[in-house]
Order: structure tokens, then C-alpha cells, then sequence
């Protein structure tokens, strides 16, 4: 029969109790667009009316103070969440910063979303997809900082450890 001392028995259960902390810091919370939004802040009011120009074809919305609130609980988050890429700084290797925006063509063909609504995303290793029009899963820790870039403001921002493209599930 083995027998464990004190200090062994009390570095055991201290190690043990590491354990699942650990692996449960390595798991990724997904997260979808929606969650971006503070919790009782309504998803519908974040977008004010807005300005419609007729002339041009064009509608350039006004946010109301609801599109820059951010999700307090993802401040420093380790996360996943799906998107569409707006690159913004690319490499001979491939894209190292962009917009994540939850929609194709959003910043482009069409009025930017809210600042709560973007996630502006930097990376280490390139994407190398010349496809943007896919979308992809990002993974890494998330923080809060309200910048503006080139495309639009966001309110978001990830530095990405991992990139996959994301691949629609079918119902059924």
C-alpha cells in the first residue's frame, strides 16, 4: 500500500484542482453576433433612423448611444464567433488586420453596422484566403476599444490565434 504524505496529498489536490481551470481556459466561448450587444439593450434599437439620399440611392444610418455599448462580459473574453472579413492590411502572405462584420458586403455595398456590431481583428499568422466572400470562425481573446478605421468605427477588438472557414451546418 502507497502512502502519500501531507505535502504530496496537498499538491495532488492542488494540481487537480488546476486541471479543468486550465483546459476550460483553452476552450473557446462561442459567441454569436447578437451577444456583441449588452444584455437589456434591445438588438432592434440599435440603429437610429438615419438619412436618406434619394437622389444618390444612398441611406447613411444615425446611431443613438445603443450602438457603442459593449458586452462588459467579453472584455478580455477568449472567444469564437463567425463573419466575414473587410480586410484592411495585406501582406504578400495574406490579410494580418480587418473588419470581422456579420454580413456580406457590410462597409462596402452598403451603410456600415454600429460600432457594436464590428469587431476589428489583428493576427500574427496572415490569412491567406483570396476568397473574402466566405465566411470564417475566429478564435482569440477579445477586448473592448472603440477605434475608427478605414471602413467604419468598431467597438470591438480580437486578436486572432486561429482562423478556420466557417461551413454551414444543414437543418435536418
Amino acid at each position: 500500500m502507497m502512502r502519500l504524505s501531507r505535502r504530496q496529498m496537498i499538491t495532488t489536490a492542488l494540481a487537480s484542482a488546476a486541471l479543468p481551470n486550465t483546459a476550460w481556459a483553452n476552450t473557446p466561448r462561442e459567441i454569436m453576433w447578437e451577444e456583441l450587444v449588452p444584455p437589456g439593450v434591445p438588438y432592434s434599437e440599435i440603429i437610429g433612423e438615419g438619412i436618406l439620399d434619394e437622389e444618390n440611392d444612398y441611406w447613411r444610418p444615425i446611431f443613438d448611444e445603443n450602438a457603442t455599448k459593449l458586452n462588459p462580459a467579453l472584455d478580455g473574453a477568449y472567444i469564437k464567433m463567425p463573419g466575414f472579413i473587410i480586410p484592411i492590411d495585406i501582406t504578400d502572405a495574406g490579410i494580418t488586420s480587418f473588419v470581422l462584420v456579420p454580413y456580406v458586403g457590410a462597409c462596402i455595398h452598403t451603410p456600415p453596422p454600429p460600432a457594436n456590431q464590428l469587431v476589428f481583428v489583428t493576427t500574427d499568422t496572415p490569412w491567406p484566403s483570396d476568397d473574402l466572400w466566405e465566411a470564417v470562425w475566429v478564435t482569440g481573446t477579445m477586448s473592448h476599444e472603440i477605434q475608427a478605421t478605414e471602413v467604419a468605427d468598431t467597438g470591438y477588438l480580437l486578436h486572432a490565434d486561429a482562423m478556420e472557414i466557417y461551413v454551414w451546418e444543414s437543418e435536418g
